[in-house]
């Protein structure tokens, strides 16, 4: 099975078909949460499955290998449709699971996304900006990245890096070569990327839902404040003293377009950065649900988990209308221990991940802050 071609609709799955779920965390136990809401089971797989978020409330839970092709193709064969929580499942576990099933999104979007070289430049083929940038392996090319780009940068591994993880700041006089080290350079498989550092009014990420049919909807552009690298906090929508109706509705175009150009079946989810004069460039893209989207759990009329339902089900995309304005806070690491305080807090939503141990950068949950419609 290659998959549905493009523009047509996919076969609709009925309330009781099992979605596979490839990664057991949060965002996979969100999903099947709003999964099981509609009538649908998830089984999970992933070689951390046992005991993950994802699988204390799904149906099934299969833990393997990724390069396990027996159990990847039971897995496949146990399920109705296959989507997934983590953009780096490798590719070649894609190709092997869409002989069997369909796959939504598919390896040619995780091979996109996978990799920050090829993603700028798919985004760069399209007409949309970004921050300058180059790819460097070896202290060497850092230091001819940097005196292309300027003294403030940023080198970033291409691949697995989020959160902060594998990316090093360069400033006038910082050392190339401890920088590489400093991201792992020199490891098998480890190679650079240097961008250009953004002076930005602030950080927006728009959430777009794609389905087969190549129907779509997107949410507004949210405003992300992040700390030591983590995101903290989301405001939705954007404020407008910071991301005019004109540039809100350049993040939605750029978003859209990204979009169609993946041929995605699913929930994307884009990262932007908006400049003093109301430029907008593209950071990074994630095809799947995303933190600065947890707020539409308690604030939509569908949130981005049910999109990704519907979009590989080949339903109906749901309404993104807002009911209130809100605010997402994570809860990293001890911030969970708060948890009583917050079931006290009258109209907070407390979101928890199930996990079992708190540990610092780690996201237990998060909790979502209603406010009237501006």
């Amino acid at each position: 099975m290659t998959g549905n071609p493009k523009g047509t609709a996919l076969p609709r799955l009925a309330p009781g078909s099992t979605i596979g779920m490839l990664g057991a965390g949060q965002l996979g136990r969100m999903t099947a949460l709003a999964a099981a809401r509609l009538g649908y089971k998830t089984h999970v797989y992933a070689p951390d499955a046992a005991e993950s978020p994802a699988a204390q409330v799904s149906a099934a839970a299969t833990v393997a290998d990724w390069d396990d092709l027996d159990a990847l193709e039971r897995f496949a064969r146990s399920v109705d449709v296959v989507t997934l929580e983590w953009e780096n499942v490798p590719v070649a576990t894609a190709e092997h699971l869409r002989r069997f099933t369909n796959l939504h999104p598919g390896p040619n979007v995780l091979s996109v996304a996978q990799d920050r070289i090829a993603e700028k430049s798919f985004v760069n083929r399209l007409g949309i900006a970004t921050a300058p940038w180059r790819a460097a392996n070896g202290a060497d090319e850092v230091a001819r990245a940097v005196a292309e780009i300027g003294p403030r940068c940023v080198l970033k591994s291409t691949r697995l890096g989020y959160d902060g993880k594998g990316q090093a700041r360069l400033e006038a006089g910082s050392d190339p070569a401890a920088a590489w080290n400093a991201i792992g350079g020199g490891k098998p498989g480890v190679e650079g990327i240097v961008e250009g550092f953004v002076t930005f009014a602030c950080e927006v990420s728009v959430i777009v839902a794609r389905g087969a049919d190549g129907a779509m909807v997107a949410y507004p552009a949210v405003e992300n404040r992040h700390k030591d690298g983590i995101l903290d906090v989301t405001i939705a929508p954007a404020s407008s003293d910071k991301v005019s109706a004109a540039t809100a509705a350049e993040t939605d175009r750029i978003a859209r377009r990204i979009a169609e150009a993946l041929d995605l079946v699913g929930v994307l989810a884009v990262e932007m950065f908006v400049t003093a004069d109301g430029g907008v460039l593209v950071n990074e893209m994630a095809p799947r649900p995303h933190n600065s989207g947890h707020w539409t759990m308690d604030a939509c009329a569908a949130c981005q988990f049910e999109q990704l339902v519907r979009a590989v089900c080949g339903l109906p995309l749901g309404s993104v209308e807002r009911v209130a304005d809100a605010e997402m806070t994570n809860l990293i690491g001890d911030d969970v221990l708060r948890w009583p305080e917050l079931l006290a807090e009258p109209g907070a939503r407390l979101h928890l991940y199930g996990k079992a141990e708190a540990r610092p950068g780690r996201k237990m949950g998060h909790v979502n802050r209603l406010f009237p419609r501006r």
